[in-house]
């Protein structure tokens, strides 16, 4: 089945085409600067992505679209075929990821206008932690709080985690169902993963992707009173705090730059701010994988993915360097060789084998997008 792969921001559209009996990535390409005069909406958007289709595809045509959608909250629990009800309802839960929803549904929308006809799958990247246990997705406040407000772990990333799971226990020869690792998720938003029995247990994410990890511009975990604190003594506003801890926090805020190349560059060269940057979200990550290790009953891998985890081998190294008590060391050579292939980068030595496993998020959604379009 030929499936159109979308996921959408506020101002860039990614798209990517599969083959899913092969597997093979036929095309893909990403429109920028929606909003702007060249591209004023996603609906011109869709124009340039129509044209690439039609140069490359030829008579062949689309069977299916599949949606890359942040947050499902508490009704959606697996990938759902797209119907205008759903798009209100993805559209209903922009509060718990206002940089995010919004967009995926106006991408949904106007693909719905231009193909009809066409049956549309919205995968949602909440899904995969919906095994979390009670204890582990609620917050200690009031019932009220989850009640009438859903304010609940939710998790995110989901379908990469899922992707890696599967794939790092096939690289170990280890039945997924009894696999237990840590996935740590690093891009310029980053999550970890506790995994036991191939399923989600815990994840650094929470309500919102805010929670968790140092990641490019957010902050990760800290105090709420900060943000509580700073808006009574009429510092900042709200919206302004939001905007703190969201854009201009993270790597950016410690060190001037969001992009953790130039990061490790920058503390290569004796930066201070950028070193700084690099110990703690290092330190951050060491704190978790330790805990998910004692979560988990004792992980079989410690597994990076996503744009930082497969591609910086001084970051990984940090953070391995962090990890001497749990026994893990890593084999140098490996660790810095350059390979788009999974591999074991850990020493002989090591007492928890360390993975690097490149995501692949847009295969998860084909797959789950022709299963629901087969059946639908």
């Amino acid at each position: 089945m030929l499936v159109l792969v979308i996921n959408s921001g506020s101002s860039s559209l990614k798209y990517q085409v599969r083959e899913t009996t092969t597997e093979e990535v036929l095309l893909s390409g990403l429109v920028e600067r929606i909003g702007e005069a060249e591209v004023p909406d996603h609906a011109a958007a869709l124009e340039t992505v129509e044209a690439h289709l039609n140069r490359v595809l030829g008579d062949r045509a689309i069977e299916a679209v599949g949606h890359r959608v942040v947050h499902g909250g508490e009704r959606f629990t697996t990938p759902v075929l797209i119907t205008h009800e759903i798009v209100r309802a993805i559209e209903r839960l922009a509060p718990l990821a206002p940089l995010h929803n919004p967009a995926a549904a106006l991408g949904i929308r106007a693909l719905l206008e231009k193909w009809p006809k066409l049956p549309q799958v919205a995968v949602f990247d909440t899904a995969f932690h919906r095994t979390l246990p009670e204890h582990a997705w609620r917050y200690a406040v009031p019932d009220d709080l989850y009640k009438l407000h859903g304010v609940r772990r939710y998790g995110f990333h989901g379908t990469s985690h899922d992707f890696v799971t599967g794939r790092a226990a096939e690289l170990l020869g280890i039945e997924r169902g009894r696999f237990r690792a840590v996935i740590a998720h690093l891009g310029n938003g980053a999550s970890v993963t506790a995994i036991r029995d191939g399923r989600s247990i815990d994840t650094s994410m929470g309500y919102t992707p805010l929670e968790g990890l140092v990641m490019g511009t957010r902050s990760g975990d800290l105090d709420a009173s900060i943000v509580t604190q700073l808006v009574i003594r009429g510092e900042y506003t709200a919206e302004e705090m939001d905007r703190i801890l969201n854009k201009d926090s993270g790597l950016k805020g410690l060190s001037g730059d969001n992009d953790m190349r130039s990061v490790v560059e920058a503390a290569a060269e004796g930066h201070d701010g950028a070193e700084l940057a690099l110990e703690v979200a290092s330190y951050r990550l060491q704190k978790y994988i330790g805990g998910y290790h004692v979560a988990v009953g004792g992980a079989q891998a410690i597994v990076f993915t996503a744009g930082i985890g497969e591609n910086s081998w001084p970051f990984r190294q940090r953070v391995v360097d962090g990890l001497g008590a749990l026994g893990v060391t890593l084999d140098q050579m490996s660790n810095v060789e350059r390979s788009q292939e999974a591999r074991i980068i850990s020493g002989p030595d090591s007492a928890i084998p360390v993975l690097v496993v490149p995501t692949d998020e847009e295969s998860e959604i084909a797959r789950a997008t022709e299963e629901l379009a087969l059946a639908g």
